[in-house]
Formats: structure tokens, sequence, C-alpha cells
């Protein structure tokens, strides 16, 4: 029989639970332990997916087992510990987005993953739609030429959720920006080459989260005590090519409808994601060029993709989407803008 990759979950949340129905799809993998504090969480998804080994501890379950690799499904504030412990014990890891709380962190875990010879993957699924490879492929070919800039939008009219701790500074990092915000961020960088940024600029605004609503919303009745990020951020940020960025994120915002694209503008070309297209000149007009066909269904399922990629990554070394080092560089961008808006000026990026 070939061999199976050996994975074992730290935390059985939400998120936790697509993780592992993807996963348990596979022929070459064996979902082998989760741990949580929940142990009615852990029993459940033990239960639902088959998962022999379960514990309340995450340290006792990387003492216990003998795994390949660790998929972290916990809150932003955990991200790191739970990754640096999981490396720490020999053991790959697939870290949801964001990397981690902060660029400190982040670099702590893409150092210590170095150290150890280990391989640590961010879980940005959306630079697997495709939607994006359309736009990073027409970016490769160089139908765009040189990127000059662009604009990402992850923005709710009223969406702040009323599940998890996404309310809270302490456990998040932050709100709009680190929770979806990141999502179009990591798909513009990545389809514009990744570029090093160098300097952020950015604001952030709290005025309906913090207080209670009658408004009806996407999701009602969040926990507004317990509120401490912000409702929109926006900024800016510069890369070492001569490149530029900004970015609107909302929870909740005084705007027309919900917006999830990214554009981006160079100097033969430019391309939107939704809807996918290419503007461009040609034969002394201006052209823009769409597809007629994306791949739907299972084999157009970014979740899976992404799962699968580290799956490939890790058992047979075939190169991933989504290495740490880009999460690091979205993390430093993050990191950047919040900053910012603290200090009301413009902040290096190292």
């Amino acid at each position: 029989m070939a061999r199976k990759l050996r994975v074992a979950f730290i935390g059985a949340g939400g998120i936790a639970g697509t993780h592992m129905r993807y996963l348990r799809e596979m022929d070459d993998v064996e979902l082998v332990a989760a741990s949580d504090v929940s142990e009615v969480a852990v029993k459940r998804r033990s239960e639902e997916f088959e998962i022999p080994h379960i514990y309340t501890d995450y340290e006792n379950m990387l003492n216990d087992v003998d795994v390949d690799a660790i998929s972290v499904c916990t809150p932003n504030g955990f991200h790191a510990p739970c990754t640096l412990a999981a490396l720490e014990a020999g053991n790959h890891v697939l870290v949801e987005k964001p990397l981690a709380m902060n660029s400190e962190e982040g670099q702590q875990m893409v150092d210590k993953a170095n150290q150890q010879g280990l391989k640590l993957v961010i879980g940005f699924q959306h630079r697997y739609e495709a939607r994006t490879r359309f736009v990073k492929n027409a970016v490769d070919e160089g139908k765009l030429g040189k990127i000059l800039y662009g604009r990402v939008q992850a923005l709710r009219r009223r969406g702040i959720p009323n599940w998890g701790v996404f309310g809270r500074k302490e456990l998040q990092g932050g709100g709009p920006l680190i929770d979806i915000g990141v999502h179009v961020l990591e798909m513009c960088h990545f389809t514009m080459g990744a570029p090093k940024p160098v300097a952020a600029t950015g604001l952030t605004h709290t005025y309906l989260g913090d207080k209670p609503s009658s408004v009806i919303s996407q999701w009602e009745n969040w926990d507004h005590k317990t509120y401490t990020v912000e409702d929109l951020a926006v900024g800016h940020i510069r890369f070492e090519n001569g490149a530029s960025l900004s970015i609107e994120a909302s929870f909740a915002a005084h705007i027309e409808k919900n917006e999830w694209n990214f554009t981006l503008m160079g100097e033969k070309g430019g391309a939107t994601w939704d809807p996918p297209a290419i503007f461009s000149d040609e034969h002394d007009h201006m052209v823009h060029t769409k597809p007629d066909f994306l791949p739907s269904g299972r084999r157009a399922d970014h979740f899976r993709l992404k799962m699968r990629n580290f799956v490939e990554h890790v058992l047979y070394d075939k190169p991933t989407m989504a290495p740490a080092e880009h999460g690091l560089m979205v993390q430093k961008m993050l990191d950047g803008l919040y900053q910012s808006g603290q200090e009301r000026r413009e902040v290096s990026i190292d």
C-alpha cells in the first residue's frame, strides 16, 4: 500500500470541520487525532469524522501520537504557540489564515520551520480559485506588463460575525482587515508576483459594532459589549518595485452592497477578479478579454484544492502555492496598516 499522510488537528471548531471533511475524502490521508479545549466539540468531531484519538490539551496530543502533519484551526491568538509546538514535535504544519497575530510571531514560525527542516503552509484558499488563476496566468504571461497598482475590497455593508471571537482584538488581532481583508489582500499580492512591501499608511474606525443595534443585518445580535475591533479599515501599501496597493475592509459600512474583489492596473493592461477580465489595447482599440468557461464543481473547489496541495506538498514534495513566506509578507502589511492607524503616519515595513 502507498504511504498515507497521518494528520492531527489543533482546534476542532468551525473551520476544522472543513479541513477534516476534505482530508477524509483522500485515499492517501489518515485522520489520527484532534484536540480542543472544548471536550464537547472535539468529541463531536471525533464521531463525525471517525478520528480515534481526542484530547483537550494539544501538548499531550503532540507527545502521545505519531503523525506527519498538524492542521492548526484555532483562533488567531493561538496560531503561533500551537504551530511552534507542532514544529518542535517534528510535524509539518498547515495553519489557517492569518499566519499569526503579528509579524514577530510569524517570523518565529517561519524560522522554526526552517530550523527544523519542516514545511509550513498558510491557509490561503482563494489563490486556488479559478478566477485568481486566470488573472495570475495573465500576469505571468506578461499580458499586463509591469504592475503599477492594485485595489483590494473586502467590504460588508452590515456583516459583523455573531459567533466565535471575531470581535475581540485580544484573540483575533483585529477586525475585518485581518479577518476578511487578508483573503483579498493575499489574492491581489499573489497575482502581483508577491512584491516586497516597504511602507504602509492606514486608518481604522469603530462606530457601529460596539453599540447595540436593531437594524436587520447579515448576522444579528453580535456581542457589542466585547467588541474591540474596527468596523472599517482603509489603507495604502508601497512596494519595493515601485508598485502600490490600496485596501478597504469592513464588517459594517454604509455602502450599497457587499464587495469582494481586487483590481490590477499595469503598463500594458489591467484586470479584475470579479468578474474575471483582462483589459488591454489591441488592433488600435481598447478591448477586454473574459473567460467563456471557468471550471466548477469538485475540480474547482478552491478549499479542496488548498487541502490537496498541502497533502501533495508534504507527502510528495510538490511545490506549495501558499508558502509561509507569503503569509509573513501579508502579515507585515497588516501590521503596518494597523500601526499606521494608531500612530496616524506612514510606517516602514522591515
